[in-house]
């Protein structure tokens, strides 16, 4: 475990001593603030901030490859990734030390939007659930995103197609729901069920459902365990 949070020290000083981590979260923060001020501005579902939500899954859906490119790729480019995989721990404890940093940065970033439903209790009494509910379920939607992207990171040493390519599958799960209808009714439920965008819904109407939270952590141990499997598979190239 000790060499596990090594790891994850290690990358999130990667993290802050480049521009990546303050560029990025300044980004999120202020689309975020410019959604929120249109929540204050017209009142537009204030309460349950849905509105609000639904809008920074998106800006996560873009962001989080910037955070997880870099995880694999950045090491093959640079050489270190065989030396790394030569140190006294586990593919997979390697795998998890890099995951938890992307994972504690992006619970800081999302941190930073804490004084958002702090000013709705100040002017107000919004409903506190749907708001706990739904910053949870952003967290474990971006989880999932970061997981996706540590998979193409291993596939590549460029970090613009690791990032392309975690953008793309990304994508692609956020928009099965939607397509969902356009198939027969057992494939079109699969792929509803499969949606990233569809457990997420629950989360930000303030229901926590546990077949959703099986459902991320499901996907996200599936995402992990497949990178291993691809960080592995180096050994015999």
């Amino acid at each position: 475990m000790a060499q596990i949070w090594a790891i994850s020290l290690k990358e999130l000083k990667a993290y802050f001593a480049s521009p990546i981590a303050y560029v990025v979260t300044a980004m999120f923060l202020l689309i975020s603030g410019y959604f929120f001020a249109m929540i204050l501005a017209y009142g537009k579902d204030a309460g349950m901030m849905r509105y609000l939500f639904g809008n920074m899954s998106v800006i996560l859906l873009l962001i989080t490859p910037l955070f997880s490119m870099r995880l694999f790729a950045e090491e093959q480019k640079n050489k270190t990734l065989e030396l790394l995989m030569t140190s006294p721990i586990s593919d997979a404890g390697i795998v998890l030390g890099k995951f938890l940093a992307t994972a504690l940065l992006l619970l800081i970033m999302l941190l930073t939007t804490a004084h958002f439903p702090i000013l709705l209790l100040v002017l107000g009494k919004p409903d506190l659930m749907p708001i706990l509910t739904g910053y949870l379920g952003m967290f474990l939607m971006g989880c999932a995103f970061l997981a996706i992207g540590m998979l193409t990171s291993t596939w590549t040493q460029n970090q613009i197609v690791a990032a392309v390519s975690s953008f793309s599958i990304s994508l692609l799960l956020w928009f099965l729901g939607a397509s969902g209808s356009l198939a027969g009714a057992e494939l079109g439920a699969l792929m509803t069920y499969v949606s990233l965008n569809t457990h997420f819904e629950s989360f930000s109407k303030g229901v926590l459902n546990s077949s959703d939270l099986i459902y991320y952590f499901s996907v996200i141990g599936i995402l992990l365990f497949v990178t291993v499997r691809s960080l592995e598979t180096r050994r015999w190239r």
